[in-house]
């Protein structure tokens, strides 16, 4: 199931399949800001794209194999990259020295990430909470030799980091130790909200998202062209707006992973923006469908 934020102009009323999808929310007009580059791999066929897919390079298959079976033509445009910091060093040991009641994973990078420094650190038997179906995603791709020592054993009614926070099961007055390995640029959502249910959180920012640098301006004018851009995280979004003509307001559709990126592309006053309730590849490959079909009538 997607939602949207959309404002006017509203396109022709869609099928009852497609309403039942959607949740509208006026959400102002677009104020691009200073152009930027960044650098990417590109790969698209001889076609104009359907879709603009802007993960970090070699994350995008999955996305690309499965628009395909729709007959959805991409162009890759990887619009970030990520960098560990000091804090991935301390996360193994940390895993060898104190013992945590959870360890609470927001993001697939975030899950890569953590896994591995668990290796590193021999592989200790740990107890995850993620987000979502995407984020516990990641954990189902390790050996299945390994997975018996990790415990996926929590998931928010609602795949945001304050729902995570208000949900996380604690064993009543006792001390709960929780480890929250994340991007730099994550919010304070998780450790305030867990830290006022009394938690003990520790915090280690184990990596950063940054833009790529330099653009050929004839791809990305094909981008700009694009029916839907889709996005992946906060950061991407942030470094897509600053990419759009200065001139004009973009009149496209961005198809988030999950609501925090959707939320983030609002407040950058993107006026086409879809995902999915409840993230994960085929939420958001729904979502991308769906921005697809309100594009084609408005055509019509």
């Amino acid at each position: 199931m997607s939602r949207l934020f959309i404002s006017t102009p509203t396109p022709p009323p869609p099928s009852i399949a497609t309403v039942k999808l959607r949740n509208k929310i006026n959400s102002g007009r677009f104020y691009p800001v200073n152009t930027k580059t960044t650098s990417f791999c590109v790969r698209a066929s001889e076609k104009p794209p359907n879709v603009v897919v802007t993960r970090e390079r070699g994350k995008n298959d999955k996305l690309i194999n499965a628009l395909a079976k729709h007959g959805i033509n991409c162009l890759e445009l990887p619009l970030i990259q990520h960098m560990h910091l000091p804090d991935v060093k301390r996360l193994s040991s940390m895993l060898n020295e104190t013992a945590f009641d959870w360890i609470v994973i927001t993001s697939p990078e975030a899950g890569q990430v953590f896994l591995d420094a668990w290796k590193i650190a021999g592989t200790p038997s740990v107890k995850i909470g993620v987000v979502g179906a995407g984020t516990a995603g990641v954990f189902n791709e390790i050996l299945p030799s390994l997975r018996q020592y990790i415990d996926i054993g929590f998931s928010p009614s609602k795949a945001t980091g304050k729902t995570l926070a208000s949900e996380l099961p604690k064993n009543g007055d006792l001390k709960c130790r929780v480890l929250y390995p994340a991007s730099a640029k994550a919010s304070h959502d998780i450790e305030e909200g867990l830290s006022t249910r009394g938690f003990e959180v520790t915090r280690l920012n184990t990596y950063t998202t940054v833009p790529l640098q330099e653009v050929d301006q004839l791809i990305l004018k094909q981008a700009h062209s694009a029916p839907v851009v889709s996005v992946a995280s906060p950061s991407a979004i942030r470094v897509w707006v600053q990419l759009l003509p200065q001139s004009e307001d973009w009149p496209n559709s961005v198809a988030c992973i999950g609501e925090t990126t959707a939320l983030a592309a609002k407040r950058l006053g993107l006026r086409n923006v879809y995902y999915p309730e409840n993230p994960g590849l085929d939420g958001w490959v729904n979502s991308i469908l769906e921005a697809l079909e309100v594009h084609n009538q408005v055509r019509v």
